[in-house]
């Protein structure tokens, strides 16, 4: 019949809006929330310490209240989803905030990680850790939006980059975009390691590399040396794990090569002999140290079987 509208191919709700109040739908709205009512977003790569900053924020709070609304979106059940202010979310559970003062939008999944990373690059201190898992989810949304996939490695040369886009948002090369989300591929104590400065980022990028067993092997190396390892040593490293031959002596010795940031190395594995050394023996005296120890002992049980 002509003119007859097609109520199953049209929602009634959607025959009685108008672009305008679709538009109008998609504005940003600041409300009042239940802390309840918001759930963290997943994978969320920025860290929530409960640190000397984290106190600070806390007590801030409680003497000004929250100056900055939080940033949510709205979910399929009507509840809603941090996209921005995490930490101040927790500084408020902490302080006995019930509500929170948030701007709400409708985002999508995609549109609301583009969100997050660049609001959170903002801050002045992030870890490495952070910006690596960051720059990963930021440049998998962008793929999702139809642009091309090269993560983390440097393919040929095509019109359009997503993380050439990305360095442009962010102000860093595409190349230190490509080291920093190779450090998604480190198991955690050596990420932890790159996030305390113990380990630099180019080594680190080299330790990625490696297969997770041998990464787990290079941290009892790390601990038994009580060093990390160098740019050189890491290159290595990679080398032998590619040819298939890095096994943890490989490891020990590349290891106990000289190096400028390497300290002496402990000449006793065993970890219930190197307790007893006193902490002031040098490394390079501990044999020394342990002989005249037995030395002693020795002599001590002659004196005991003679009073006998």
């Amino acid at each position: 019949m002509k003119g007859k509208i097609d109520l199953a191919l049209h929602p009634v709700d959607d025959l009685f809006t108008t672009d305008d109040i679709r538009a109008e739908n998609k504005l940003e709205r600041l409300m009042n929330l239940p802390i309840k009512l918001i759930s963290d977003f997943p994978d969320h790569p920025y860290k929530v310490k409960d640190d000397e900053s984290m106190a600070e924020l806390v007590e801030s709070i409680k003497t000004r209240g929250l100056i900055q609304p939080v940033l949510v979106r709205v979910k399929e059940d009507g509840n809603y989803e941090m996209v921005s202010g995490h930490r101040r979310k927790h500084a408020c559970e902490i302080a006995g905030i019930t509500t929170i003062p948030a701007r709400v939008q409708e985002l999508s999944h995609d549109e609301a990680v583009l969100s997050m990373v660049d609001s959170n690059l903002q801050r002045e201190e992030i870890l490495p850790s952070e910006k690596a898992f960051a720059y990963r989810m930021r440049l998998d949304s962008m793929n999702r939006q139809g642009m091309r996939k090269d993560l983390t490695s440097t393919p040929v040369v095509s019109k359009l980059r997503t993380n050439e886009e990305l360095a442009d948002v962010v102000g860093e090369s595409r190349e230190q975009i490509r080291r920093y989300i190779r450090l998604t591929e480190l198991i955690v104590p050596l990420l932890d390691m790159v996030d305390e400065k113990k380990i630099a980022l180019r080594p680190a990028v080299e330790i990625s590399y490696l297969t997770k067993s041998e990464q787990a092997m290079l941290c009892d190396a790390i601990e038994y040396c009580d060093a990390t390892p160098s740019h050189a040593q890491t290159i290595k490293m990679r080398k032998f794990s590619e040819e298939g031959k890095l096994n943890e002596s490989v490891i020990d010795s590349i290891m106990e090569e000289e190096k400028p940031n390497q300290h002496t190395p402990s000449q006793f594995k065993d970890e219930r002999i190197r307790r007893l050394i006193p902490q002031n023996v040098p490394r390079e005296r501990e044999s020394d140290y342990v002989v005249q120890a037995l030395e002693f002992y020795n002599r001590h049980r002659e004196m005991q079987r003679e009073e006998r």
